[in-house]
């Protein structure tokens, strides 16, 4: 990263023409609080695209491990004598396979899985294989070997790691046996022999990394995982995004189905297994594996406050021709019944029907759940008829739950002009706004929020993303437009209560939508220049806002503001003020920052500047080079006078400039 220094540059620089520019920028911070910031302003939303869940945030390395894909042994290779059965012990999940010999000694019975993309092994690492299996025709103990391996392999055996379970009983049995690999290969299999000569039945063969977030069985991705938790998010949206809708009646996600044992949650089309043509996974299903609960439990570790979207009786409208598709309002009761339940079973004592299903899940204790969204990104009169109902059931019921209600999927325009005044009259807490638009539209958008009404519902601006024009990648030009535009949602963090970037997650493999937030293979990840702009507005967002201008406006990129984009905080945890300076332009600015109303004994600092930077826009971090462009901390290259902080903004940059104050009464 190319480094830019202050101090003596800034001086020189101020009073003379640099790159065109006759002078140097002058803002004004008034340091008198304007309002808190909520602590929900900066969040994440999870979606499972681009094989965000199964394949990803969710650690099984298995895929179709119950045999319940519409093709049965999608995923799998069987060899030898197996075939499928469907009266297994788990009712939302019959299906399950017997293996039997071949009659042959040289001619052996087995399967072999192909993971996601393959199975991601690392060097030294343990993986827990188990299976519910049995004996049935009972009779004497039979023996399964699990091997973990590549068939490209170069050496005499394919297997790295192999191990033996011995099956000993007629009925339904759990076992479990751990490999450690001693290799590293993103792209492995795991392959099950028949070593005996009897008949052995598997259901539900599944393998997980030990090393899973926070040691959960059943868990999480570690290093995903992480990344999330390492953004502080103050809030979690789950569980999408248009799953929530499905495709069709009986496909949108349900959340009863995927809380219980792991074992008999139903499989799900997704949303997004063949939608596009030119992006086609026809094997992209959920399992329910990761459930409602798991999302509640991450929220709850990761220190976010949840926040699950449910469905409003309308499937995905984009794909809908005809309004008989959807669930007629007389017959809601049912989708009205489930977001009831859910708040019961997030908040509900542990003696209660769905509170009870909770504690046995192992958490006795409420998650304290208090937003809901109804419909995702729903439109028109059909979905304002149907949400009605929802928000009377609710208020009476749970009158402390917030309700978050849709303006569609568009940032203005028709539907978004009609369905605003619906969400007022309809008192909703929170309109979530969408808006996937190129960058000139965010460098237009920095005082979007400036003359939002400040006694209406509070906005969520739900999901968003920067698509450059004419290349739909994670360009750092996208995350710096961005960035821009957090500084209008910071400075109205009155009106805008949440925000959250869209999408989350894809795989390097698997992806059907981009720009994306993190990309991941099967062994590593790879945090994009939008991650770091979230990275840097969440960890320093602030406690209370603060007025910054330019010449008694506010700075938005706006005529004679050089491209500069600007919003000020003031931190009581670090009794500091942060400003944050987004420089859309290609030249060095000098900026000079004149803080107003400081109390007398009041004293400012030089502090630091985190700067994310880079010349070449058009770059991202790729998995060759994760950390091509990340924020660079710089020291000593602020100065300060009086109540006066000046440095030399870098082109195509965001500075977080953090500005301690010696007084401890300085609010």
């Amino acid at each position: 990263m190319k480094r830019y220094g202050a101090g003596a540059l800034f001086s020189l620089m101020l009073g003379s023409s640099l790159n065109g520019y006759s002078q140097g920028l002058a803002f004004d911070v008034n340091a008198a609080p304007k309002g808190n910031i909520p602590g929900t302003l900066y969040g994440v939303f999870f979606e499972d695209i681009n094989f965000g869940a199964d394949g990803g945030l969710y650690a099984e390395l298995v895929k179709n491990r119950s045999f319940e894909f519409p093709q049965s042994f999608m995923g799998w290779q069987v060899f030898g004598n197996v075939t499928l059965q469907d009266d297994g012990p788990f009712e939302n999940n019959p299906h399950y396979v017997r293996l039997k010999p071949t009659g042959h000694r040289w001619k052996h019975t087995g399967l072999q899985n192909e993971g996601f993309f393959g199975v991601g092994l690392r060097k030294g690492a343990s993986y827990r294989f188990s299976v519910w299996a049995r004996l049935p025709e009972g009779g004497e103990s039979q023996k399964i070997s699990i091997e973990l391996g590549n068939s490209s392999s170069d050496e005499w055996g394919q297997a790295y790691a192999k191990s033996e379970l011995v099956i000993d009983s007629k009925e339904w049995k759990k076992y479990e046996v751990e490999l450690q690999s001693p290799v590293v290969d993103p792209e492995a299999f795991l392959r099950i022999f028949l070593e005996s000569a009897g008949t052995v039945d598997l259901e539900h063969v599944s393998l997980f990394p030990v090393d899973t977030w926070k040691g959960h069985r059943n868990g999480l991705r570690k290093d995903l995982a992480q990344a999330l938790a390492d953004l502080k998010p103050g809030v979690f949206r789950f569980p999408g995004g248009c799953i929530v809708e499905g495709t069709e009646l009986g496909t949108h996600y349900d959340w009863k189905k995927s809380v219980g044992p792991v074992e008999n949650r139903p499989l799900n089309e997704n949303r997004w297994h063949f939608t596009f043509k030119h992006r086609l996974y026809p094997d992209y299903n959920q399992t329910y594996g990761l459930g409602f609960y798991e999302y509640f439990l991450f929220a709850e570790e990761i220190g976010a406050e949840p926040l699950p979207i449910m469905n409003c009786g309308l499937i995905c409208q984009y794909m809908s021709a005809t309004c008989e598709e959807h669930v007629p309002v007389d017959s809601l009761d049912c989708y009205i019944q489930d977001v009831l339940d859910l708040i019961e079973f997030a908040n509900g004592d542990a003696t209660s029907r769905w509170g009870k299903v909770r504690a046995e899940m192992g958490h006795p204790e409420p998650f304290h759940l208090k937003y809901v969204g109804i419909g995702n990104e729903q439109w028109g009169p059909e979905y304002i008829e149907r949400l009605e109902p929802f928000i009377a059931a609710v208020r009476r019921q749970y009158p402390d739950i917030k309700i978050v209600g849709s303006s569609g999927p568009q940032s203005e325009g028709k539907e978004f002009d009609y369905l605003w005044p619906e969400m007022k009259r309809l008192k909703v807490d929170l309109v979530d706004e969408h808006f996937y638009r190129d960058d000139n539209w965010f460098l237009s958008q920095g005082k979007r929020y400036d003359d939002y009404d400040r006694k209406g519902p509070k906005v969520f601006a739900g999901e968003y993303a920067c698509h450059v024009k004419g290349n739909a990648r994670n360009q750092f030009w996208g995350a710096l437009c961005e960035a821009a535009f957090l500084t209008g949602v910071e400075r109205n963090a009155d009106v805008v209560e949440m925000a959250t970037y869209a999408p989350l997650l894809a795989h390097q493999k698997g992806w059907q939508w981009r720009p994306d937030m993190i990309w991941f293979d099967n062994l590593s990840v790879c945090k994009t220049s939008s991650y770091w702009v979230q990275y840097l507005f969440s960890h320093y967002k602030g406690t209370d806002m603060l007025k910054l201008t330019m010449d008694k406006d506010v700075v938005a990129g706006q005529e004679g503001q050089q491209g500069m984009f600007a919003s000020a905080v003031w931190d009581e945890n670090m009794n500091s003020y942060i400003v944050k300076v987004v420089n859309t332009s290609d030249k060095m600015q000098p900026v000079e920052i004149n803080f107003k109303g400081l109390k007398k004994k009041q004293k400012l600092s030089a502090g630091r500047r985190i700067l994310l930077q880079t010349d070449q826009v058009n770059s991202e971090n790729t998995f060759t080079r994760t950390d091509a462009i990340s924020p660079c901390e710089k020291e000593n290259d602020m100065q300060v006078t009086g109540n006066k902080v000046s440095f030399s903004s870098a082109p195509y940059s965001l500075s977080i400039c953090i500005i301690p104050s010696s007084s401890s009464d300085t609010l």
